[in-house]
């Protein structure tokens, strides 16, 4: 897995620059766009640049904060249990938590596959909103992978508590 994991560092050192310069963006276009509604002039199509700009962000940003476990977690029971307890519970919820985003990725790629053929664009730049789409779907599979890595690595120290 130290292959791996080396790789995933580089990809989120991209993600994070990438999320950063989205998230400037959206805060200055924001800026010009409310001082711009002031003397009259807003910046067209900006509700829909600060959705797609929003959308990057959140792509960009999820893989790196499972990896860093910056999620909201509730663990008031857990804590009580042994640590093989504790690791058993660990692995079932990552377990369920990548099924279900592969179910999502998937859905996003046929849904961006759809809009595609579709030729849907959104409503005021006529931008092609399939990628977008695609884009989500590809932080959603980084995303899936970040949780198949942890899932691993605790299932690796379940296995060195039973030892």
């Amino acid at each position: 897995m130290g292959t791996v994991s080396t790789i995933l560092d580089k990809i989120f050192g991209l993600l994070k620059l990438i999320g950063m310069a989205a998230l400037t963006c959206l805060m200055l276009l924001t800026v010009a766009d409310v001082i711009g509604r002031y003397f009259k002039h807003p910046v067209f199509g900006s509700v829909e640049i600060t959705g797609f700009l929003a959308l990057i962000t959140v792509a960009a940003a999820l893989p790196f904060t499972y990896r860093a476990d910056g999620h909201v977690g509730v663990e008031i029971l857990v804590r009580l249990f042994s640590r093989k307890t504790q690791l058993v519970i660990d692995l079932c919820t990552r377990f369920l938590t990548l099924v279900l985003f592969i179910l999502i990725t998937w859905q996003m790629v046929l849904y961006a596959g759809s809009i595609h053929t579709s030729g849907e664009v959104s409503m005021n730049l006529n931008f092609p909103t399939y990628y977008i789409i695609y884009l989500l779907a590809a932080g959603l599979l980084l995303f899936c992978i970040t949780i198949l890595e942890s899932f691993f690595s605790t299932l690796r120290q379940l296995r060195e508590l039973n030892i």
